[in-house]
């Protein structure tokens, strides 16, 4: 009598969408839970989004206002003299800075003191609202980048006579919207009309504040003494720290200790690193909040490997094997997280449009922003998966089948 060989039978192969379908199962069956597991991974992802997003938008909009208002305007104020007095720039101090070879551009303003501001006779005197008058050289909106906003700017015939144009933050304080034939402010006691408004102006932020007027009529009215306070100079892009080198001496031969060189775009560098600083804060608040999504998907499946014990018993019953059982819950897992990271993208990319939108930005999201927020999810979808998915597939048949 002779005996057959036994043939084992291996066990099926899972295609890839087979395993996507099983994974996914676990998903429908228990909707608000994966809803709510998948909402945890998407606030973490959508917050670091987000604050990359906002942080590149506003490094976007420094670049191309930088780019309007070019990096090669210097300025040139009085220092400290020896004890320690404010000092004064020459009164020849803006000839000879405009004598300078690389040197294409040249304009000055003169601080009035002892001038204060008012809306109206009716305004009490205590409430000055912080602002400065200058006297200003016509050119000074070309050098600096100004614009008018309303009104016009100043011209040969205005700046003889009782005329002036007001800061951005000066039209705001004394509450002057839109101009008009009638509309005056009270300079130092005298009436003077306002003929314009500026915009903001990012490389000359003093002018903000301030109240500009002739050259001509500041001296006529208030005994200006004619020396510029600020001499603001443009130079060739190749050559602005050359010329920045030879401003102090320039501008004051015999003291040049006693003057201030300034590089404005700088300033508004400094700002961008100031913002990128607080956008690497934000961005580990973002990772803390990743971390808690993580462990709440964790938390779901180990829960869900509880519950579901009889139906990995059938399976197991059915032929299932200890890989396939592993393989099951571990694509689970990523299906959930990934929904979440999805989810966490678009919604950190609504943000961050939004924003930028709003501030009258560039909307920029890098690449690697996004490609890492994925990244992110499925790394934390198959660490959080892992445990539970080797635990499932430890559980022997009887047992799983046993388990009320």
């Amino acid at each position: 009598m002779t005996t057959r060989p036994v043939r084992r039978l291996s066990p099926a192969r899972m295609r890839i969408a087979d395993v996507a379908r099983v994974g996914a199962a676990g998903l429908r069956t228990r909707p608000a839970r994966a809803l709510l597991s998948a909402l945890g991974i998407a606030i973490g992802i959508a917050a670091m989004i987000a604050v990359v997003g906002v942080s590149s938008s506003s490094n976007a909009e420094l670049d191309r206002r930088l780019a309007a208002l070019g990096t090669n305007l210097l300025t040139v104020t009085p220092g400290q003299t020896m004890r320690g007095q404010t000092a004064k720039l020459p009164a020849e101090a803006e000839a000879m800075i405009g004598r300078i070879g690389p040197v294409t551009a040249t304009s000055a303003v003169g601080a009035i003191g002892n001038i204060s501001v008012y809306r109206s006779d009716k305004i009490p005197k205590v409430e000055s609202n912080g602002l400065s008058a200058y006297a200003v050289r016509l050119g000074l909106p070309q050098t600096v980048g100004a614009t008018v906003r309303s009104g016009t700017w100043l011209n040969g015939i205005t700046s003889r006579y009782p005329a002036v144009v007001l800061g951005a933050a000066t039209a705001e304080r004394l509450g002057i919207g839109r101009l008009d034939t009638q509309t005056e402010i009270l300079v130092g006691g005298e009436r003077f009309a306002v003929v314009g408004v500026l915009h903001p102006v990012a490389l000359a932020p003093e002018l903000n504040t301030a109240v500009l007027m002739g050259w001509e009529i500041a001296t006529e009215l208030f005994g200006f003494d004619g020396r510029a306070s600020i001499v603001y100079t443009r130079s060739r892009d190749s050559q602005v720290e050359a010329v920045r080198a030879v401003l102090a001496a320039t501008a004051n031969p015999q003291a040049p200790g006693e003057v201030n060189v300034s590089l404005p775009s700088q300033a508004l560098a400094a700002q961008q690193a100031a913002e990128a600083t607080l956008s690497s804060m934000l961005l580990g608040l973002g990772a803390v909040a990743l971390l808690v999504g993580g462990i709440g998907v964790a938390n779901t499946m180990v829960i869900s490997v509880l519950e579901r014990r009889p139906e990995i018993g059938l399976r197991r019953s059915l032929g299932a094997t200890r890989g396939q059982i592993r393989l099951q819950f571990l694509a689970e897992s990523l299906l959930l997280s990934t929904l979440g990271g999805v989810g966490g993208v678009l919604l950190g990319v609504a943000v961050t449009t939004g924003y930028a939108t709003y501030q009258a930005w560039p909307s920029v999201v890098p690449a690697w922003a996004t490609a890492g927020g994925v990244l992110a999810t499925l790394l934390i979808g198959s660490t959080a998966g892992l445990y539970p998915a080797i635990r499932a597939a430890l559980l022997a048949p009887t047992e799983a089948l046993a388990t009320p």
